[in-house]
């Protein structure tokens, strides 16, 4: 049965959400709560409520966080045999603090431990990798490793470039990338070409086609997103959504983008399922909406 492996990061996630306009340098009232996360776990567990199957290479430490996350994934079906354990270092932790709008306002991590995803640890489970129907991989892990991955992977890499600062971790290995899904700022780091509007994101899309990616999802945030390819460029609208929380958006986006691969879908039916996810996802106050799932996209694709 064809598979999704996922390269990446995990985290715990501790958010802080105000019950009214955040105040820097201030205690802000307001309600924090802790939820398991980090990119590459996010993707997997989106790709389950999709109906993907799924297997998980990352790092978990040796505390009670790399229990919780073992027994959620055991929960979810994600596949977490292949996954690293490093029994003197923590889990992954992730902090961030939303403005009163849900909108992401600071963040910091903490994620020494994907330094153990080594080439030689990957090259490990090569077999696991290339077994799948496709890798997704996050910039979490380290520049040599998606160095690796991108040299040595016989099936499709899609790439989540996740932050600006880690996305510089990509600029020799554009042409081995099959899909980027980069949001504005992450764009114009990697094709040089400043994307402040839909024209400046597609002519940076267009410039990372030409520097060898596949295809670019390239994500311009309530506007909407541009996706891209040799022969073909779209244009998709944000769709109509209640914003709660828009945090987990791009990890629902990018996790919809690789199930609509497995789907054989094209280009401009993977961006609006991909629209969808995402409107799925910011309805809810939690990174990930267990109210997401195969049907209810493809059922929301009648707003799009």
């Amino acid at each position: 049965m064809a598979y999704i492996a996922v390269a990446g990061g995990v985290n715990v996630d501790i958010g802080a959400h105000p019950f009214q306009t955040l105040r820097k340098k201030d205690s802000n009232p307001g309600r924090v709560h802790t939820s398991l996360g980090g990119v590459g776990r996010n993707i997997a567990h989106n790709l389950r409520l999709l109906g993907a199957d799924v297997e998980l290479l990352t790092a978990l430490g040796g505390d009670g966080y790399a229990r919780s996350m073992r027994e959620s994934c055991k929960w979810l079906g994600i596949g977490l045999s292949n996954a690293l354990r490093v029994e003197d270092q923590p889990t992954s932790t992730y902090v961030y603090i939303s403005d009163e709008r849900g909108d992401m306002a600071l963040a910091v991590s903490d994620m020494s431990i994907c330094e153990k995803l080594t080439p030689e640890y990957f090259a490990s489970k090569m077999d696991v990798l290339n077994g799948a129907a496709l890798v997704v991989a996050d910039t979490n892990l380290p520049e040599a490793s998606l160095r690796y991955l991108a040299e040595s992977l016989t099936v499709p890499l899609f790439v989540d470039p996740v932050s600006v600062s880690k996305a510089e971790k990509l600029t020799a290995i554009l042409p081995h990338i099959h899909t980027l899904k980069p949001n504005g700022l992450e764009a114009e780091l990697l094709s040089g070409v400043p994307v402040v509007d839909r024209n400046s994101a597609r002519r940076a899309a267009r410039k990372l086609i030409d520097m060898g990616v596949q295809r670019v999802f390239l994500s311009l945030g309530k506007e909407g997103f541009l996706a891209a390819a040799d022969d073909e460029t779209v244009w998709q609208p944000a769709p109509r959504a209640e914003l709660v929380s828009a945090t987990g958006a791009g990890d629902a986006l990018m996790a919809a983008i690789a199930w609509s691969w497995l789907r054989e879908e094209n280009l401009s039916r993977t961006a609006a399922i991909g629209a969808a996810a995402a409107a799925i996802t910011i309805e809810c106050e939690d990174t990930i909406n267990p109210a997401l799932s195969g049907d209810a996209v493809l059922r929301r694709l009648d707003d799009i």
